[in-house]
């Protein structure tokens, strides 16, 4: 049976929402490699169909919406954040925002955005604009 009054726990209460009011409830993990960009955004609890992924321009925005229902029964403890909740983030112009993926799986959503070809590095082949041009590397004497 839980207690319904713990002046400790009370106290932690106090101390976690004054901590939680500095970090974001959607905790992000961003990771790039010469192919793309993964960001992984923490949603436990929250169904598919309440994550809502989109990007306009340069900005991507993230919204999830997490409630439970009582279901009329008695609540004694409600510490798990509740409500609709947003991240924006600011992409890069290097970013190809039209093959942008999303998925979700063990409360983790997985969004994968495809460096844009003219943005990877590439060999440019250099030419000469006459006839055959070499560079003569030995030094000469005198």
């Amino acid at each position: 049976m839980l207690m319904r009054f713990d002046p400790f726990r009370d106290i932690d209460r106090v101390s976690d929402h004054l901590a939680r009011q500095s970090r974001t409830l959607l905790a992000m993990d961003a990771v790039r490699d010469e192919n793309e960009v993964i960001i992984y955004i923490d949603v436990p609890g929250v169904a598919v169909d309440d994550i809502d992924v989109s990007v306009e321009k340069n900005e991507l925005t993230v919204t999830v919406d997490r409630r439970w229902s009582d279901d009329g029964k008695e609540i004694l403890s409600s510490e798990r954040p509740q409500g609709s909740f947003s991240r924006r983030i600011v992409l890069s112009d290097a970013l190809d925002l039209d093959r942008l993926a999303a998925k979700t799986s063990n409360g983790v959503l997985t969004i994968s955005i495809p460096v844009a070809e003219r943005s990877k590095p590439r060999r440019i082949d250099v030419s000469t604009s006459g006839g055959d041009e070499t560079i003569d590397t030995t030094a000469s004497d005198g």
